[in-house]
């Protein structure tokens, strides 16, 4: 028996903090010690990072919707100095730079925003985002050098006069300014930024600044926001992974991670805020991560969601994902503008690619980490307010270290005797074993809940929460539940509750004696006990339990583990629904759009009466959903491949920057590539209301390869074992006109290169050759779906 005593909620601290907006409109948003409030209301935020400058202006509003759509509702994006200002006093806010235009379309959409203004970012930029011309100035850059504040105060008037009329003060989405980045020892210099942007017109209720590092932040001045990777490209090429990101995958109070940015450190962390002024907020937990020339990890999908539910398991109360979007470093400056050992940082940076393996890919690709996600968020989003109130607590015999990898990992957050148990069994790179007959004492306020009623096996890579003293609706309690709580909502006027099963383990319920229960099936057993009513679901799904209460009854839905990845909610047509779709579904105005490649089901809670848009006539039932088959997408000619030059010569092993590490190859090297052209017929790029994305799906044997139209580089990638794929919607004319030039490069022998295990092979074979092994076309399809007017149940 595992056990652990919860403990005793404190008042926060208040009125500390030198932020936050004033009561009245619009709705006022205030921070205390322990967790941010909306209207007086504890809220989590959900942020996601999306760089606006590094993405096609034209796309913005749909790739805005898929992160709404993922449980995102505050989006963070950098301001890049050298994408404004890269001529000394001519200022950019046009086309992809339009930060105004984006903030106006997250405001229709209903998202926050919290911008991190610099004017040093980082963020895999040329400089951090300083411009070139500011080396040549006499000032010092990142300190309160007169000179140095003189350049800095028109470009942050700049932003700040964008942005009227659009911060929360007036109404707009503007919550959050970020100033600076890592800066560790300048606590003076951050007062003095914020400063800054306050006398040029930025008025946001919250202001914050990285403190990973043990950063020295200016007290009660910034709220400090941490972060967490499961990988690291900064590392040097060595094998297995930084020791610190171990620290992620244990529940813990520890906020600070000295692990991210070390490589720009030049002094050992020291000091840091004293989180108990502060909520626990974070900025940059890792939705993938980045690929370095030398350093080229691999982030499968496990990674990002075990370390996000271990963090809210740890008592985050701010979940902030970086990247959430990936994006495209911009080629539409004098000088490249990606991270290199030719502006003397420590790694080299692939020159267009900044996809970041994120749950939103460079082109808007979703991958499994989107969804997968998305049920955490779904969370976040139904008992936000309850659990931002919860604290930590950790059990009485816990791991034992870093290394540790027998004990199981689990914590508590609860306030009375209500709460959540959160579970991860899962860590990158060393797996973690199977626990067999594990149960349960967590002792509550109201006396011990044990849980489950058998002992169960919690599976390698499993990582859950299970709620105790959870109210499923009016006048019904569970007293606890094996199976993950994702929302609460009301369905044609009966309250329904919605758990997905953990992966491994039978779902099970437990509430008061006496509580009558009818289940979809004969499979569903229900026994009364001394303690309570035990419900056990063989085979979770899309039946729903009814649960009778005093106020009427409740409707259960215990979803499959696999269709706990499927589900969402939305608002449409007149109510809120539950969505079962494998692909990814938004909701926009009176359209359901469905983004896919295939032929996917849909099924949804309530039904529409009257739905257009599919091709499979009326829905059929499916337990308490309705489903429908959507259209087959139309066969796509595959694009003709020929090889140029198959003779390829390595670029010679370099090295470079502040740690000597491997360095990319030049311009130049590419000379000697192995070159091979891919045709693309016009007929690829439909021109219907339907046409999506078309991804060029590329598997190549070799170290790097680059992608050219018309001679103009348009895309790159250093090999870590994943197909390559391009978009190539935004360069359709010119892509049909020219074809795509590859070129591939094979590794030097001499190259000391990182990749994850499962891709050495491959790394080893592009030491002695290059090649195209195969080559597609995967059209994305928007199926629009339609209700008529008077399908809402409201």
């Amino acid at each position: 028996m595992l056990s652990l005593r919860a403990q005793e909620l404190s008042a926060p601290l208040t009125g500390h903090l030198a932020m936050g907006s004033p009561h009245g409109p619009p709705v006022p948003l205030t921070v205390d010690s322990r967790r941010v409030l909306r209207a007086g209301r504890p809220w989590i935020p959900v942020m996601g990072e999306f760089h606006f400058s590094r993405y096609p202006a034209a796309e913005w509003r749909e790739e805005l919707l898929k992160m709404r759509a993922g449980g995102i509702n505050l989006v963070a994006t950098y301001l890049f100095w050298n994408q404004h200002e890269e001529q000394r006093g001519a200022y950019r806010f046009d086309g992809d730079l339009d930060i105004r235009r984006f903030v106006e379309l997250c405001a229709e959409l209903g998202l926050s925003v919290a911008v991190r203004i610099g004017p040093w970012s980082h963020g895999e930029c040329r400089n951090g985002g300083f411009p070139d011309w500011l080396a040549g100035t006499e000032c010092v850059p990142r300190t309160d050098d007169p000179a140095y504040l003189a350049l800095v105060r028109p470009y942050f008037a700049g932003i700040a006069h964008e942005l009227r009329g659009l911060w929360h003060r007036d109404g707009g989405p503007v919550i959050a300014v970020q100033v600076e980045n890592e800066l560790y020892d300048q606590p003076g210099h951050l007062a003095t930024l914020r400063r800054l942007a306050e006398e040029a017109g930025a008025d946001a209720p919250l202001w914050t600044a990285t403190a990973w590092g043990g950063a020295r932040i200016p007290p009660d001045v910034l709220l400090p926001l941490y972060g967490g990777y499961p990988e690291a490209f900064w590392e040097d090429a060595h094998p297995g992974w930084a020791r610190e990101m171990r620290r992620h995958y244990f529940f813990t109070p520890v906020r600070d991670d000295h692990a991210i940015g070390a490589d720009l450190r030049n002094a050992a962390p020291a000091g840091g805020p004293d989180d108990r002024r502060y909520p626990y907020a974070t900025c940059e937990l890792g939705g993938g991560m980045a690929i370095a020339y030398h350093r080229r990890p691999l982030v499968p999908e496990r990674d990002v969601t075990a370390l996000a539910l271990t963090k809210i398991g740890s008592g985050s109360v701010w979940q902030g994902y970086y990247l959430y979007h990936g994006c495209s470093q911009r080629l539409e400056h004098g000088v490249p503008n990606q991270e290199s050992h030719a502006t003397g940082y420590p790694n080299d940076l692939p020159s267009v690619t900044y996809d970041f393996q994120a749950p939103l890919g460079e082109y808007g690709q979703v991958r499994p980490a989107y969804h997968a996600l998305r049920r955490q968020h779904l969370l976040l989003q139904d008992a936000g307010a309850e659990l931002a109130d919860m604290p930590l607590s950790l059990p009485d015999a816990g791991p034992g270290g870093l290394d540790d990898r027998t004990t199981l990992r689990w914590a508590v957050r609860s306030r009375g005797d209500t709460g959540f148990l959160f579970v991860n069994n899962h860590q990158p790179h060393e797996p973690l074993p199977d626990h067999e007959d594990v149960r349960f004492a967590v002792k509550l306020t109201g006396g011990t809940v044990t849980l489950p009623e058998e002992p169960v096996t919690v599976p390698s890579g499993a990582h859950f929460v299970w709620p105790l003293g959870y109210e499923l609706g009016p006048g019904v309690r569970l007293n606890w539940a094996a199976a993950q709580p994702l929302t609460r909502l009301e369905i044609d006027g009966t309250p329904t509750a919605v758990l997905a099963a953990t992966e491994g383990v039978t779902p099970r319920l437990h509430l008061p004696a006496g509580t009558r229960v009818e289940g979809p099936d004969t499979t569903v057993r229900v026994r009364e006990a001394a303690d309570g009513t035990l419900v056990t679901v063989p085979g979770p799904g899309t039946g729903a339990l009814t649960v009778h209460g005093p106020h009427g009854p409740v409707r259960v839905l215990v979803l499959s583990a696999e269709q706990g990845r499927q589900v969402s909610r939305v608002r449409i047509w007149g109510c809120d629904r539950l969505v079962l779709c494998d692909d990814l579904v938004l909701a926009d105005g009176e359209e359901l759009r469905v983004h896919t490649a295939a032929a996917p089901d849909i099924a949804l809670l309530p039904a529409p009466p009257g739905l257009t848009g599919t091709t499979a006539g009326p829905g059929v039932r499916d337990g308490a959903f309705t489903r429908w088959t959507l259209s087959p997408p139309a066969s796509v000619p595959p694009p003709a491949v020929t090889c140029v030059r198959s003779e390829a010569v390595a670029a010679p092993a370099r090295t470079g920057g502040s740690h000597g590490r491997a360095s990319a190859p030049l311009d130049a090297d590419f000379e000697r590539a192995g070159v091979h052209h891919i045709a693309v017929l016009p007929e690829v790029f439909d021109e219907s209301e339907e046409a999506g994305e078309v991804l060029l799906r590329i598997q190549y044997t070799g170290d790097v390869a680059r992608a050219y139209i018309g001679g103009k580089l348009i895309a790159d990638h250093f090999w870590y074992g994943p197909v390559w794929e391009i978009g190539l919607r935004r360069f359709a004319a010119e892509a049909v006109r020219h074809g795509i030039e590859l070129r591939i490069l094979p590794a030097a022998r001499e190259s000391r290169i990182y990749v994850d295990p499962t891709a050495r092979d491959g790394l080893d074979a592009a030491r002695a050759r290059t090649s195209v092994d195969a080559v597609s076309l995967l059209p994305l399809r928007r199926l629009t779906l339609r209700a008529p007017r008077g399908s809402g149940h409201d």
